[in-house]
């Protein structure tokens, strides 16, 4: 069996994994990043970048490199309730170097900072590395067994983070105590092109059993069926011609290119869920993004999120990592650092699954828009607020020089 040793080994190479492996090898330490698939090329993943991770970015000094990779800009949020169109959010206001989210391929983020993470000597990545199972002594996790090209490895650390997502097989072995609160829906996620005169924002439309969303990517919509929780078989059962139906009636202006949808190959589902660990932690083990916290699509800020979260980690725990003396202590505190934001995020999300998502699903008649979108869109100014929670967070984190 191979044997690998490392300061820290990072289950995942998403986000959250490759953010905290570059920024802990920044500070000086030994980082391995386990990633079990071959690249990054996966379609329908968080792909919104937002203003706080641009900020992250910017502190780092990639902020320009960064932007000159295939990305949109979308300056507001608006959607269609029944037939009326509202703005809800405006980011052009935002304090810090970016008043915009960046709608970037994901692939395209991670191999932006795996390159950067690289040039570092303490970081080393490992693809096709697969976690299995943690190894522990005397109550202690001491490192994590690995499936790589088809043979098992060990890797020693002194601490390991999962980073490894919302079905986390680390999470799982750890028995880490997990609250599921639920959700209402799950998503459909597909592809539609882009035609000439098509419109140039991002949008959401909700009326009566139906909630669609569309995200422009430039040369094609990225475009999301929302479906009521655990209807996807029957969804499927009924037809790809019942979804192109659906599509063509919801967006008339997709009408004539429904047919390049030719089959439910190309329908990626998303099962959506929320829930939080109460305790993110063991001795020598740590979980972040959402291996500790999954958060519904409301708002795209998993990703975002999941960054925050691994720049707490790299700020609180590479002074102890760098001399020795890690303690669960301070694993605790980067639960209590990031618990918040988690909480109060989720909260609002749950607000909006169960005040706008659910009755949407459920209901029969044309909808109204609900008072405060109504007041938002009447007003201006207002958009600025919906559009902090959004684009900085409760507790957005910056980046220790």
């Amino acid at each position: 069996m191979m044997g690998i040793t490392a300061t820290v080994c990072v289950a995942g190479g998403g986000p959250a994994g490759l953010m905290v492996g570059f920024l802990l090898a920044r500070a000086g330490i030994d980082v391995v990043v386990l990633e079990k698939h071959p690249d990054f090329l996966r379609d329908f993943r968080g792909d919104t970048i937002h203003p706080s991770t641009l900020q992250v970015m910017h502190e780092l000094g990639f902020l320009e490199e960064f932007l000159r990779q295939p990305h949109q800009k979308a300056f507001t949020i608006g959607a269609w309730v029944g037939d009326a169109h509202l703005t809800i959010a405006d980011f052009r206001h935002l304090p810090g170097a970016c008043g915009f989210v960046a709608m970037m391929p994901q692939w395209d983020f991670l191999n932006f900072l795996t390159e950067k993470a690289r040039a570092l000597p303490g970081f080393r990545l490992l693809m096709e590395a697969e976690a299995e199972e943690l190894i522990e002594e005397a109550g202690q996790v001491v490192g994590v067994r690995v499936r790589m090209g088809g043979e098992q490895a060990e890797i020693r650390a002194k601490l390991v983070i999962a980073a490894d997502g919302r079905g986390s097989v680390l999470r799982a072995q750890a028995k880490l105590p997990l609250e599921d609160y639920g959700a209402p829906m799950d998503v459909l996620w597909f592809r539609m092109p882009r035609a000439p005169g098509d419109p140039t924002e991002s949008f959401g439309r909700f009326d009566a059993g139906q909630i669609f969303v569309m995200i422009d990517r430039g040369t094609h919509w990225q475009c999301a069926s929302v479906i009521p929780k655990g209807s996807a078989a029957a969804t499927q059962a009924r037809g790809i011609e019942v979804l192109r139906a659906g599509i063509a009636q919801m967006i008339p202006f997709l009408a004539d290119r429904v047919e390049t949808l030719r089959d439910w190959d190309e329908v990626k589902l998303l099962t959506v869920q929320v829930n939080r660990l109460l305790r993110w932690h063991r001795p020598g083990f740590l979980c972040i993004g959402d291996a500790a916290h999954a958060m519904s699509p409301i708002g795209g800020v998993g990703v975002n999120l999941a960054v925050q979260d691994a720049v707490a980690t790299a700020n609180l725990l590479s002074g102890p990592l760098r001399a020795g003396r890690l303690a669960e202590a301070d694993l605790a505190a980067v639960q209590r650092r990031r618990n918040f934001p988690t909480r109060m995020t989720q909260r609002l999300q749950l607000l909006l699954q169960n005040r706008m998502i659910r009755p949407t699903l459920q209901a029969t008649a044309t909808i109204r828009p609900p008072l405060v979108m109504r007041v938002l869109n009447a007003v201006p100014y207002l958009r600025r607020f919906p559009a902090r929670l959004m684009g900085l967070g409760v507790r957005p984190e910056h980046v220790r020089s």
